[in-house]
């Protein structure tokens, strides 16, 4: 137990996790302090709101949460339903949000900039567990320290999406060409429409969010005549291991994901470039050049717009003064990295995990949520639940509890060879999907994502 008891526990981020860890701090008499960098709870998921999960209620909703929420007469949705993620926002983190332990605690529009230890940096040891963290933010008073007892990142990595060049570098020229690119899943076949209609668009990435990309513009480009639609990989793994496990998923909506992607190709409507590793980025005469090598040569491709769904990794910046100890392949706490690397689990292969899998040297700083796997795309949000509830025991000196974890998830080993996204990911198009995941046409689906989502991994890199 900390030796701050009296101090709140710091949780970066007010998206599914974040709240989560709220509920369960308040459940065990603790004091939240929620800091929000949006202007609301599940910012990030705001932006992908079209999309719809691939996991049904049942596993979106946190335990502590819906005791926090039922004695107010919420009612949850029915649990096999697959939610869009605005009616994730609209009907579950709104509602919890607005419960007064949690509203009390919530500072929305307040970036964290950096979290130490009070009168230390990370070289300094002596006595350095007695020290409260102090967490500097800018918000709406400006700029504030915080003292807290403990802290748990739960931010994300949406902000962070990865480069559109080859060995994680950016392409020489991406900086300069912004206009041409959009963010990860645009709603191509709603609001952003117009930008696609009749254009030659190129989708960058080998993952979900490539998929449910390519998806909702075969809807466009079967409506609106001179679309054309290209789609990069990097690597150069069969057209099965493209596809993913169709029927075989455990996930049937994420299965069926890979099934409607094969029929857009063999169809014509999608043209495939594999090994199309990104050499240069360049604008001219309205449009943009993409130059990429390949084992056959060079290869230039022109095209009006590019959607990046190269996946995404974590910003450490803001906690450069913590020590910490990272798997140096996927930048996850160093005991959990081995666990999740996609190379060799799926999602439902990971194991539980808790406190003692993500503690730091920096004893009460935790990484929680999508943050916590780094850059491996295999995230689950009630994996997630799982972690805050070990984590918050640990804090509150439940040893005990802290240590019994346990998790009850579909296996399927689909998510380490399939598109290469992240379990909690997108499918597309336009139709309804039942629990069974059959449907008339497509529509997007992904799975329980926290705030920062859809991790589009790119295969064979």
């Amino acid at each position: 137990m900390s030796k701050q008891r009296h101090l709140p526990v710091a949780i970066i981020g007010a998206g599914p996790i974040g709240l989560a860890a709220a509920a369960h701090l308040l459940e065990r008499g603790l004091t939240p302090l929620i800091l929000e960098k949006g202007d609301a709870v599940g910012a990030a998921i705001r932006q992908w709101g079209h999309i719809r999960l691939f996991s049904p209620w049942q596993y979106n909703i946190d335990d502590a949460a819906r005791r926090l929420l039922e004695p107010t007469g919420w009612q949850a949705p029915r649990g096999s339903a697959l939610p869009f993620g605005n009616e994730l926002v609209e009907a579950y983190l709104e509602p919890l949000a607005a419960q007064p332990g949690i509203a009390a605690a919530l500072h929305l529009n307040t970036e964290v900039l950096a979290v130490t230890r009070q009168g230390m940096d990370k070289t300094r040891t002596r006595k350095r567990e007695d020290q409260p963290f102090l967490v500097r933010v800018l918000g709406p008073r400006g700029l504030e320290d915080h003292l807290v007892q403990a802290v748990l990142d739960a931010s994300g990595t949406w902000s962070q999406p990865n480069p559109l060049g080859q060995a994680g570098l950016p392409a020489p020229g991406e900086s300069a060409v912004h206009a041409f690119i959009t963010q990860p899943l645009p709603d191509a076949a709603g609001k952003d429409r117009a930008r696609f209609a009749g254009k030659r668009v190129m989708v960058v990435g080998a993952g979900h969010s490539a998929a449910n990309t390519l998806l909702s513009l075969g809807q466009v480009a079967k409506a609106e005549p001179g679309t054309r639609l290209i789609w990069g990989v990097r690597g150069s793994g069969s057209a099965q291991r493209l596809y993913g496990g169709g029927d075989l998923d455990g996930l049937p909506a994420r299965g069926a994901l890979g099934s409607r992607l094969r029929s857009l190709v063999e169809d014509g409507v999608v043209e495939l470039l594999t090994s199309f590793a990104i050499t240069e980025l360049e604008a001219g005469d309205g449009a943009l050049r993409v130059h990429a090598s390949s084992p056959e040569g060079a290869r230039e491709v022109e095209v009006d717009v590019l959607v990046p769904a190269t996946g995404f990794r974590p910003d450490l910046r803001m906690l450069r003064e913590l020590r910490l100890e990272l798997d140096p392949a996927v930048e996850a706490p160093r005991a959990l990295g081995p666990l999740i690397d996609p190379e060799f689990h799926s999602c439902g292969t990971v194991p539980a995990h808790g406190a003692a899998v993500l503690a730091h040297p920096d004893k009460d700083f935790y990484l929680v949520g999508m943050k916590s796997y780094g850059r491996a795309p295999t995230f689950l949000l009630a994996t997630g639940y799982e972690q805050v509830r070990s984590v918050i025991a640990a804090i509150a000196g439940d040893d005990d509890a802290a240590a019994s974890v346990h998790l009850d998830l579909p296996e399927t080993g689909v998510c380490s060879t399939d598109l290469g996204g992240s379990c909690d990911t997108a499918s597309s198009g336009g139709g309804m999907v039942s629990q069974s995941g059959c449907c008339g046409q497509p529509e997007p689906v992904s799975l329980g994502i926290p705030t920062g989502l859809l991790h589009g991994r790119m295969l064979a890199d």
